[in-house]
């Protein structure tokens, strides 16, 4: 085992035992330990981080700039063992991730997505039911794309309609409430998942036609390929609406309604910001510059605000 590879298996090591998952971080590192180790290279330089970081040549710049910075705080951490370390300036790739611009599903959009679903071919007839219900799910909660995948039945309280979402994207667990058309809908599911498909071997909540969990290349792959069917892309297509904006959809018309029924959107922000388990309030806030119509009521509440007006 090369020095370099003990320091990130050290360096890992600390980190998750204070909470920190680093699961694409850890992947990424290791592969620019074995870059380090096939360059023979020994400890970490700027030209070498360099060197890995714009790989593959046809990456986004902001890619470029987020793999640096792996390595950026790896080398911090090796610099303290070893003097030869260079740590990259932080401005050797300025570049930044930019959030792509939500798209608003339009009700008759979704309408046709679930339609689409409702036909897809079935060699039990469950896989149909089960993405009408997953997309579903979707909609309604607003659940980030692996969450429902990792739902197990016992995550699922069909009696008092209550999800319990387990080590989140940042180590935490919540519980998301739903509404009473949701919760008959996972029961219908359930039943005819039961009827189905007998003695599972997983403890999945949604499974495949096979009686496996769903994985999230299979439930993407099945999302593009209805998007092609109804329009949401066009053909070739490559890129378009995603999974992830139905999220930003709940979270965008949650407080569009806000602003139209006079409630006091600062007040309850920290609320909204719970139920979807933001890490911090200000991922919560990016909504509210999210679309030119939301971003209107809120400059309209704070101008209202200033004058001493009641929003």
């Amino acid at each position: 085992m090369s020095k370099l590879q003990a320091a990130l298996d050290e360096y890992l090591a600390v980190h998750r035992a204070l909470g920190f998952k680093l699961r694409l971080a850890g992947d990424l590192l290791r592969r620019f330990v074995d870059f380090a180790d096939r360059k023979g290279a020994a400890y970490i330089t700027s030209e070498l981080a360099l060197a890995w970081a714009t790989q593959p040549a046809a990456a986004q710049p902001a890619q470029w700039a987020s793999r640096l910075g792996m390595v950026r705080r790896f080398a911090l951490y090796c610099s303290a063992n070893d003097s030869r370390t260079t740590v990259p300036p932080s401005d050797l790739l300025p570049h930044r991730y930019h959030r792509p611009d939500p798209y608003l599903y339009r009700d008759e959009e979704i309408t046709r997505l679930l339609q689409a679903a409702r036909r897809l071919p079935s060699a039990t007839g469950l896989r149909p039911h089960t993405f009408v219900t997953l997309f579903g799910l979707y909609v309604a909660t607003g659940l980030r794309a692996n969450e429902p995948l990792r739902l197990d039945r016992d995550d699922v309280d069909l009696v008092n309609g209550v999800l319990t979402i387990r080590d989140t994207k940042f180590g935490k667990s919540r519980y998301v409430p739903l509404h009473p058309s949701t919760q008959r809908a996972l029961q219908r599911y359930a039943a005819r998942r039961d009827h189905w498909c007998h003695d599972l071997d997983t403890p999945s909540f949604f499974v495949s036609d096979r009686g496996t969990r769903l994985t999230h290349w299979c439930v993407r792959w099945t999302f593009v390929k209805l998007s092609h069917e109804i329009g949401l892309r066009a053909a070739g297509d490559s890129r378009g609406p995603r999974l992830h904006d139905l999220r930003h959809r709940l979270a965008i018309n949650t407080l569009l309604g806000w602003y139209q029924r006079g409630v006091d959107v600062e007040r309850h922000l920290p609320q909204l910001s719970t139920y979807l388990g933001h890490a911090h309030i200000t991922d919560t806030y990016w909504y509210l510059t999210a679309t030119p119509k939301l971003l209107h009521y809120a400059l309209r509440h704070v101008e209202r605000s200033k004058q001493g007006k009641r929003p």
